[in-house]
């Protein structure tokens, strides 16, 4: 329920539910322009992409599930949910999840998991039990101490991920812990072996979510406890054989190639059906091959723009679903203190022009990028709450449409000219200006799109360039963004937004997610506001939400770019493959069977 790194790069009140009518989804014929050409392109009627991979067929006992990670990069195999910073991690635990906590409609945090939640708004408490008698993966029982241990993991002063944030802070006497003027977190209490107290500073809606702090996790105390929170993210319990409560466990790892995975005996739901997963990491420019070939039961990752390669494929389902996600365009504004642990924002910063930004924005024909590569599988995005969270997006907001002549009058107005007539605009002191883009390496598509970019900014006078001459592999551009690497002006991304629509953990002045580190008093006013007790009030809520999404639309430091629909190709011989967001499979992994001994080859 945490924010998530998405590929380019991981917010409650409306569950999307896609129709599950069978097939691969039909088509609509929808003009549109590359390169000044009409394209004439087929675009996806997205309702029609099915939801649940219904096939026929006698299971087999057994058998492996054969699943390929879409991913032009290795992933970094951080398999500990309060360590993990990257999706393609997140994917490969999705199979040996540690969640204590499912949702149900509207997001909303339910009481058929590991764990129960009960809150107390006006003692500014929650109360988490858990079930009695499950076992973690190596045996050992689970307790409530394995619930309170990644508290203590978040605020250890030599914590090494980024979730120690304005969120987890909420927590009364994490900051003290934090800062080592206390031993204990004074805010959880352990009750008995399977209950345990959390009191807040405040209490907002978003703890429903699994906000205000509220962790979604438990952690093996049994295996972690002995080893230091500095040494833990290169641990053997971490990489290669963490102890889990989910259906599968990991068996082996080959470093960012593959994981295989067991079934796990104590899983608390049953043992699965499944023997073992084999999950292995396939470059985006071999995927629809090999899945033509029959190589894999689920492509997870797939690209949106090469859906074309494998729409008349018959071997497969292609399941589809609005995603809790977003692309967007960033803007550095300044630095991470990482002492203080805050963002701090340079009044003198490059990017710092309002209008810059805005004209920037202005000149990206988005829509025809959408029409000619994604086949109508992204769609421009007007705001950073995606149209599923229906009660907090706000609809009315236009957004930065295409607009090359309002581009070019707001740098006129900036100051920015062509003052040497080369056709490319100098600063307002008359200065030689380029900015430097950051992007992620893909398929031949995405630098495409970037170059699409680069000529729409060209065009309004804007000398744009690669900050590393070319696409940056997606580990290390990450790097790069979150040490604010001196090369980089703006960079395109996306953020998975998880079930808590709260934006606190991604703009707060605290929030190391912040990578445009914005920082001002009115923003911070906006987003204390959206997870304020007034705003337990659904009314007072969605005014919050509409607020700081027009706030942050005039401010252009972070520009949505799209919304998206994420699409899973599935193997004719699965079943019970199910990405509804009420009953998804990752939460149903036992159920899930193969009706052959391998997956089915396509004949097309």
């Amino acid at each position: 329920m945490k924010k998530k790194w998405f590929l380019l790069s991981l917010v409650c009140a409306f569950m999307l539910a896609l129709a599950a009518c069978g097939g691969s989804g039909s088509n609509t014929k929808e003009s549109g322009k590359e390169g000044g050409k009409e394209t004439g392109k087929e675009t996806v009627d997205k309702s029609l992409l099915p939801a649940e991979a219904t096939n026929d067929g006698t299971p087999i006992k057994g058998g492996t599930l054969k699943v390929g990670l879409v991913t032009d990069t290795p992933f970094q195999g951080i398999f500990n949910w309060e360590l993990y910073e990257d999706d393609y991690d997140k994917q490969i635990m999705d199979y040996a999840s540690n969640s204590i906590f499912p949702t149900k409609e509207d997001f909303l945090i339910s009481d058929d998991g590991l764990g129960k939640l009960k809150v107390d708004v006006p003692a500014k408490k929650a109360t988490v039990s858990i079930k009695k008698g499950v076992k973690w993966s190596d045996g050992e029982p689970f307790t409530i101490d394995d619930v309170i241990f990644p508290y203590y993991i978040i605020a250890d002063k030599d914590y090494t991920g980024v979730r120690y944030d304005s969120d987890f802070q909420n927590i009364v006497g994490a900051k003290e812990y934090h800062a080592g003027k206390a031993k204990e977190i004074s805010g959880i209490k352990k009750i008995d072996d399977y209950t345990m107290e959390i009191s807040f500073k405040k209490i907002s809606p978003a703890i429903y979510s699994g906000g205000d702090g509220l962790w979604g996790y438990a952690a093996p105390k049994h295996q972690l406890k002995d080893i230091k929170i500095k040494d833990l993210v290169k641990s053997d319990a971490v990489r290669k054989n963490p102890a889990t409560l989910g259906a599968f466990v990991i068996d082996k790892v080959v470093n960012g190639e593959s994981v295989q995975m067991v079934a796990n005996k104590y899983y608390w739901k049953g043992k699965p059906k499944l023997d073992k997963v084999v999950i292995e990491v396939v470059p985006s420019a071999s995927a629809a091959a090999a899945i033509k070939a029959g190589k894999y039961d689920v492509a997870s990752n797939y690209k949106a723009n090469d859906y074309k390669a494998i729409k008349d494929f018959d071997n497969i389902n292609v399941l589809g679903r609005d995603e809790l996600a977003y692309s967007y365009l960033g803007f550095k504004l300044g630095k991470y203190d990482s002492k203080q642990g805050i963002n701090v924002t340079d009044p003198n910063a490059k990017m710092g022009n309002v209008k810059l930004r805005q004209a920037i924005a202005y000149a990206m024909d988005i829509e025809q990028v959408t029409k000619a590569y994604y086949d109508g599988l992204r769609t421009r995005a007007n705001s950073l709450i995606p149209p599923v969270f229906q009660s907090f997006y706000d609809d009315s907001l236009k957004g930065y449409n295409y607009d090359p002549e309002k581009a070019k009058k707001l740098l006129d107005e900036a100051g920015y000219k062509d003052v040497n007539n080369d056709g490319y605009r100098e600063d307002p002191k008359g200065k030689e200006f380029t900015i430097k883009l950051a992007t992620m390496a893909g398929s031949d598509k995405d630098e495409k799109i970037d170059q699409f970019y680069i000529q729409n900014w060209k065009d309004v006078g804007l000398k744009v360039e690669y900050s590393t001459g070319r696409p940056i592999e997606f580990n290390s551009f990450y790097d790069k963004v979150q040490a604010d690497d001196k090369d980089i002006d703006m960079f395109m991304a996306a953020w998975g937004t998880g079930t808590n629509p709260s934006p606190m953990g991604l703009y707060s002045k605290e929030a190391q997610f912040n990578f445009s580190r914005i920082v001002s008093d009115e923003l911070t006013t906006l987003l204390n506001d959206i997870d304020s007790e007034a705003a337990m009030d659904p009314k007072y809520r969605a005014e919050a939400f509409t607020k700081w999404q027009n706030y942050m639309s005039e401010q252009a430091t972070t520009v949505p770019t799209y919304f998206r629909t994420e699409i899973i190709p599935v193997n004719k011989r699965v079943k019970h493959w199910d990405i509804d967001y009420l009953k998804e499979t990752k939460d149903n992994l036992q159920d899930v069977e193969l009706t052959a001994d391998e997956p089915v080859k396509s004949s097309k």
